[in-house]
């Protein structure tokens, strides 16, 4: 998997050294005298030609760093959550990759993205400034049947609409899943189904929504600062 731009370069070098394969630089400088001489052996001076053709024509800042490929989470660790967020459709890797941004942060225990077959691990690596490498994720044409599995165990779960329920009047359960839908469609009917409580963020000015990755990020702050 090739990542570029400094900061998701850097992040991946000082916190996931065993993944890194290769490195490509334009010049001296750009990484810090530490790693430069941690990393020494796998450091390849590259063209700019090729950084740009390598990054596909993006901003890689000089710098590129091949790693080991993304691997994804099982539903059996996410079963071992207490803060599980689940992607309905959503496909725009910026989105993505902001929203994985955020829930890390804010404490989230795993990510599920569901309705899709692949996503670029690579884009929502960059634009999640590295945070993909750290939060459990997985990808399913259908989450339906973990979203049983997570009733039995105990979850309660929440779907962001925008006919829910304001998000001050709950109190959080302990076992939490926050379902976001696509900006376009929100959620599917299918998904809406295995709702316990729709939620939604209170607008003070008259404006339609939110952007889903700020959405989700208030939301997700919210259900983890009012668990009953």
């Amino acid at each position: 998997m090739i990542l570029y731009g400094k900061q998701v370069c850097l992040y991946a070098l000082e916190q996931h050294p065993k993944t890194v394969r290769t490195i490509y630089i334009e010049k001296h400088g750009i990484l810090p005298q530490p790693l430069f001489h941690a990393y020494h052996d796998k450091i390849k001076f590259i063209e700019s030609k090729w950084a740009q053709a390598m990054a596909k024509g993006g901003n890689h800042q000089g710098i590129l760093i091949e790693i080991s490929p993304f691997e994804q989470t099982t539903f059996e660790v996410m079963k071992m959550s207490r803060f599980v967020v689940v992607l309905d459709g959503l496909t725009d890797t910026g989105n993505i990759g902001a929203i994985v941004r955020s829930a890390y942060a804010l404490g989230v225990d795993g990510i599920i993205a569901s309705g899709v077959k692949q996503l670029n691990f690579a884009a929502i690596a960059r634009t999640s400034s590295g945070a993909l490498l750290d939060m459990p994720f997985l990808v399913t044409e259908s989450v339906l049947d973990q979203l049983n599995e997570l009733k039995q165990k105990g979850f309660v779960i929440y779907g962001a609409t925008m006919d829910g329920k304001p998000l001050q009047s709950y109190q959080f359960a302990p076992l939490r899943v926050l379902v976001v839908g696509s900006e376009g469609s929100g959620l599917s009917k299918k998904i809406t189904s295995k709702l316990d409580a729709c939620i939604s963020i209170e607008m003070k000015h008259g404006f339609d929504s939110l952007n889903v990755s700020a959405a989700t990020a208030i939301l997700v702050y919210a259900m983890h600062h009012t668990i009953t």
